[in-house]
């Protein structure tokens, strides 16, 4: 039964003004106006709304039938449901729940009677959803996630036209109220882990998700000083809608175009969309190109350093590797400048306007390279390692992934400078017992390597062919693992 929150317009008035101050925010509107016959106050925000919208619903509402007014002053909030000519009102009956509505940019109205409502005319700020840059494909679709929720949630509804596809929408943070959403199909994915992820966004109790997902992430999977990435992010709605089909959860945070995947494993960051528009024998090429990429970006630089500082272990084929003469500087402090110069160079191309950013990044690695060598503070196989090296970390699909290859080189590295080989084929053991110790959601980081699956690993390793028959991953533990 709908009750009646405020005695009148100017309670309700006088309420408004409690909250956001009078004449204190410019883009908050409080205006008196007429639905029908009944005195009403609407409440809105600025620049969240469609006035085209508002406009023919005000403009439909002052010519109605002489039976509708004639309801609405009978039963004034239920005629107000009924004849209202919208798709989405929304009654309530709680104050604070009307505001947060209003809030998030839905026009809130109050009757002469003192109910409230609201009516959903939300129009927000924000780009076209156009292909995004860190996950393009040369075939498929080029639409991608934007900062508007409303419009990722529809194009994963288009992929998905299925009545089991559920988006629960919750509220986090006491001041942000940022509108957040769980993905999932109702009957694939596990309820387990859905209600893990309900009880841990309850308990977040903080002013704000200055930084959307990631702040999501942090507060969901107490990350700590993890260096690896515990959920998967994806800006494709095609890759999205594949997981969710899967048996996956998709966490869609408002102003954030990426949405976070979960649970993950480190071979879902190695995977990317373009190895299923390809044939499965070029798609398990790509596949098995990337893989071997990550584990070179990890050892190739320390390997190289091993070799030339213990060259009794180099076979003959390959006695051309090490520098003939020895440069001025030592060759672990070279490998160093060259590795903080190419981050400097990375941070300058982000902050570079993009028509320089080009012509930046063939001064740094021709001219600067080049007189770095003449003048003897590089030897050229330094250069040389140290550029490939990085090559083969942006060459990882994941960001997130290529920045913890990146600190677990450096890691290695020191290891082999510090123990020589010892500390080489240590520190290799010492990163692999680490990711086989991290369980986010109860799912083993290397799985189906540790613990191995012998056929799940074929089907990571090799793409295989759409129309095989492959059973949902075992580590989402879908009720309904058979695809059909």
């Amino acid at each position: 039964m709908n009750k009646s929150l405020f005695a009148n317009i100017p309670d309700a008035e006088s309420f408004v003004y409690s909250k956001f101050g009078k004449g204190e925010s410019f883009d908050v509107g409080v205006k008196k106006a007429h639905v029908w016959s009944i005195p009403s106050l609407f409440v809105y925000m600025n620049g969240l709304i469609d006035s085209t919208t508002l406009t023919q619903i005000l403009t439909l509402t002052q010519s109605t039938s002489s039976q509708v007014k004639r309801n609405l002053e009978i039963h004034e909030i239920e005629a107000m449901n009924s004849y209202f000519p919208y798709h989405s009102v929304t009654i309530y009956d709680s104050k604070d729940a009307w505001l947060s509505a209003v809030l998030s940019g839905q026009l809130g109205i109050v009757t002469s009677g003192g109910y409230v409502f609201t009516v959903d005319v939300r129009s927000y700020p924000g780009r076209q959803p156009d292909e995004p840059d860190n996950e393009k494909v040369i075939r498929g679709s080029r639409d991608g996630f934007t900062e508007n929720i409303l419009q990722n949630t529809a194009l994963i509804r288009r992929r998905i036209r299925d009545v089991s596809l559920r988006f629960e929408l919750t509220k986090l943070s006491t001041r942000g109220q940022t509108d957040t959403v769980i993905a999932y199909v109702k009957g694939v994915a596990n309820e387990e882990h859905i209600d893990y992820l309900r009880k841990r966004m309850k308990k977040i109790h903080h002013d704000g998700l200055t930084m959307t997902d990631k702040s999501l992430e942090e507060w969901l999977f107490k990350q700590k000083f993890h260096p690896v990435p515990f959920v998967r992010y994806t800006e494709r709605a095609d890759t999205c809608a594949a997981h969710l089909l899967e048996g996956h959860i998709a966490i869609i945070v408002d102003t954030s175009p990426s949405v976070i995947l979960v649970p993950t494993t480190i071979f879902h960051h190695l995977q990317h969309a373009e190895e299923y528009r390809q044939a499965p024998i070029i798609g398990t090429v790509v596949r098995m190109l990337r893989f071997s990429g990550f584990f070179l970006s990890l050892t190739l630089l320390p390997f190289w350093y091993l070799l030339v500082v213990e060259p009794d272990r180099v076979p003959e084929f390959l006695s051309y590797i090490g520098p003939k003469e020895n440069g001025e500087v030592p060759l672990f402090l070279q490998i160093v400048i060259a590795d903080i110069g190419l981050e400097f160079l990375r941070l300058a191309a982000i902050h570079t306007p993009t028509p320089l950013s080009t012509a930046m990044g063939l001064v740094a690695a021709i001219i600067i390279g080049q007189i770095a060598i003449d003048v003897g503070l590089f030897i050229p196989e330094v250069v040389l390692y140290t550029a490939v090296s990085a090559i083969l970390t942006f060459a990882l699909p994941s960001y997130e992934l290529s920045v913890a290859a990146k600190m677990f080189r450096n890691a290695l590295l020191i290891a082999t400078v510090a123990f020589g080989s010892n500390g080489f084929f240590i520190g290799i053991l010492f990163v692999f017992f680490y990711l086989v110790s991290i369980k986010p959601m109860g799912v083993p980081y290397l799985w189906p390597l540790v613990p191995f699956f012998p056929k799940a690993l074929a089907r990571i390793l090799i793409r295989f062919p759409s129309s095989n028959g492959a059973l949902r991953p075992f580590i989402v533990h879908s009720p309904k693992r058979k695809r059909s």
